[in-house]
């Protein structure tokens, strides 16, 4: 790993190992010490020691006074990660719609022609960053502070099982499809509708990630 930046280095140490603990790098059960994630990363103690207590915060890991113990994401806590998205993500949707200017639609019409673009080449990669680009512009368009910070966290912390959802072809095209009427809903300022078809598009991608997760953790 390159060296970080002293800028918000604290900052920058939490979303790597935040990342890594939720991809799956750091596995359930495995123990942390600052010594060994000062070698790793290339920093000093201090701002490991403040990402670790950030990460204690977040529940991802736990001291065990040997050393942090990841404690990753459960089964029962992606489903609860869900159902709070699901509520909260259709009350941003229902907000984007009533508060969305012309230059939001456009943006989210241009987000989901790129959906198209990165789905015909076959490059889910950026078909995913994609995805993550259009949940927080929603976020971002609702223009609710409370809202967006609820959550950004949850989303971060699916990343890995959305991966996994995405590698279905099946979900993938329902995926996409969904966005397009969620998009259509938000620009032509329907809020009502909005908020119903972001509730189910969550609940389905639940449904794939609670499948998924069952059969490979």
């Amino acid at each position: 790993m390159a060296v970080l930046k002293s800028i918000s280095l604290a900052d920058q140490v939490f979303e790597k190992l935040e990342s890594d603990i939720i991809s799956g790098v750091y596995p359930r059960g495995e123990v942390l010490t600052e010594l060994k994630l000062v070698e790793q990363l290339n920093v000093s103690r201090t701002p490991i020691r403040e990402a670790l207590r950030r990460l204690e915060q977040e529940r991802l890991i736990r001291d065990s006074g040997k050393g942090s113990v990841v404690l990753g994401i459960t089964l029962e806590d992606l489903e609860d990660i869900m159902d709070i998205r699901l509520r909260c993500e259709g009350l941003a949707a229902f907000y984007a719609a009533k508060n969305r200017t012309e230059a939001d639609a456009q943006r989210l019409r241009q987000l989901s022609e790129l959906q198209d673009f990165y789905f015909e080449k076959g490059d889910f990669d950026h078909l995913r960053e994609i995805d993550d680009e259009f949940h927080e512009s929603i976020y971002e368009i609702s223009g609710r502070t409370v809202l967006m910070d609820t959550l950004r966290p949850l989303h971060r912390k699916t990343q890995r099982y959305r991966r996994n959802s995405y590698s279905i072809p099946t979900r993938r095209q329902k995926s996409i499809n969904e966005h397009k009427a969620i998009c259509d809903a938000i620009c032509a300022g329907d809020a009502q509708l909005a908020e119903e078809l972001v509730s189910q598009h969550i609940a389905n991608a639940k449904t794939t990630m609670i499948e998924r997760f069952s059969q490979n953790g």
